[in-house]
């Protein structure tokens, strides 16, 4: 398993991984597009891969000192072996060593797995929002990890 920064070329298999994901934010074309894009704020996404393809990956973006992990996917086979942790450990030892103070995400309440994931990594819950998912409605729970 190798990690890499993610390039247009990997658009279509990251939505590949993503669609067979439930628990995912599900994202149209044009939102892979702009994480590529010049346009603010900055993004960040790292690709997980193997030599059958890509495995996972995630996507950030950068605000300043605060970091806000917007989507991260484990494809489905590849899921309790350790690669989310894998991951989110790469981004989080790049997060500081490009200075950010703290990192953000939200995740469904119901993401028991994703859940566990944050809190083994130290991030600590910071709130809820209520509705703040559809399909189906369900409340998201944020997290946050300073780093500082």
């Amino acid at each position: 398993m190798k990690i890499r920064p993610a390039t247009t070329a990997d658009i279509p298999a990251l939505m590949a991984v993503e669609k067979h994901a439930i628990t995912a934010a599900h994202w149209s074309l044009e939102q892979y597009q702009a994480v590529f894009s010049r346009a603010e704020p900055a993004r960040n996404a790292l690709i997980l891969e193997d030599e059958s393809g890509i495995q996972g990956f995630l996507i950030a973006r950068v605000v300043e000192k605060e970091w806000e992990i917007e989507n991260i996917v484990i494809a489905g086979l590849a899921r309790r072996r350790g690669l989310g942790t894998r991951l989110l450990s790469n981004f989080l030892d790049g997060a500081r060593s490009e200075g950010a103070d703290a990192v953000l995400l939200e995740v469904r309440e119901s993401n028991v797995a994703a859940r566990g994931l944050y809190k083994k990594c130290a991030f600590l819950e910071s709130g809820r929002r209520k509705l703040y998912y559809r399909d189906p409605q369900e409340d998201a729970v944020t997290y946050r990890l300073d780093l500082t």
